[in-house]
């Protein structure tokens, strides 16, 4: 059976169509890292759920980049001299089936390090040279106007977890579970999201 179209998904198909994409798309390169995209994603999973963060970090951390997957625009290289904004590309078709503390992760993980350049120089020291590359096409370090306004969002202590997580998953000889070790926690979140639309 072919994996669902984006248009076809439901949330008894969502966690599978995710799964499919790991297996299918995550051996491509990741930006330049010495990691492919599904180690990056498995491997900030991995460092939430070892440090106790609850599901809602590790699914976030194993999901914020998978708008690298769904964009029309494809996916990121080192040769781009425009932004894919793969991160609006991830929530849109998460935000179906995820609560906003998961889809806030993802679309605005892009924005938080842009925030955390502007108000932790210090943190500019841990991008790789393709995080960079990214921030200069996603527009640099904030603003004061754009961090004043980004500070509003209820969720962002949880959108600079994921964000860190993010820099963190980046070893080349790091062990993690597959997806199957995560996919329950999506579901458990799935269905609870669901069900608290019907209530």
């Amino acid at each position: 059976m072919s994996a669902p179209k984006p248009s076809e998904l439901n949330a008894s198909n969502i966690v599978d169509f995710i799964g499919d994409i790991f297996v299918h798309c995550g051996d491509a390169e990741y930006l330049g890292e010495p990691v492919t995209m599904a180690q990056h994603m498995l491997q900030g999973a991995t460092i939430a759920e070892q440090n106790g963060m609850d599901d809602e970090i590790v699914v976030a951390a194993l999901l914020h980049d998978i708008g690298h997957f769904t964009s029309e625009f494809g996916t990121f290289s080192m040769d781009d001299t425009e932004d894919r904004f793969h991160e609006e590309a991830g929530a849109k078709v998460l935000e179906q089936f995820f609560p906003t503390i998961i889809t806030d992760c993802v679309r605005y993980h892009v924005a938080a390090k842009r925030y955390l350049c502007a108000t932790k120089p210090s943190y500019f020291g841990r991008l790789s040279e393709a995080s960079i590359h990214s921030l200069n096409l996603q527009g640099g370090p904030m603003s004061d106007d754009e961090v004043a306004e980004f500070q509003k969002n209820p969720n962002l202590e949880k959108i600079i977890q994921v964000r860190y997580l993010d820099e963190a998953g980046k070893h080349p000889d790091m062990d993690t579970p597959e997806y199957p070790h995560f996919a329950p926690a999506v579901q458990r979140i799935v269905d609870a999201h669901m069900a608290s639309l019907e209530s």
